[in-house]
């Protein structure tokens, strides 16, 4: 019988990265949930432990995929206002 703990990852680094770089609400929640995958991995709690990962992995998702379309919004307002003050002229 194996009695050493299923290996689960917690994400941490792609939380912390897309919080820096994306989104901050939307990372400090994947932050949160990674940071409870080591503690329940060591409580015994496995279910526990992959659910938290599963859940920091989904919000580390959409803080970049929030973060990436603020980007590409804000180029595109950039473009339309350009367009507009040339049209004005």
């Amino acid at each position: 019988m194996n009695t050493s703990p299923s290996y689960v990852p917690n994400h941490l680094v792609w939380a912390i990265l897309s919080t820096l770089f994306c989104c901050l609400p939307l990372g400090i929640v994947s932050i949160v949930f990674a940071a409870q995958v080591n503690g329940k991995l060591a409580a015994g709690d496995v279910a526990g432990a992959q659910e938290a990962s599963d859940k920091a992995k989904k919000w580390a998702m959409w803080s970049a995929i929030a973060g990436v379309s603020l980007v590409v919004l804000y180029i595109i307002f950039i473009f339309a206002m350009g367009g507009m003050a040339a049209l004005s002229q």
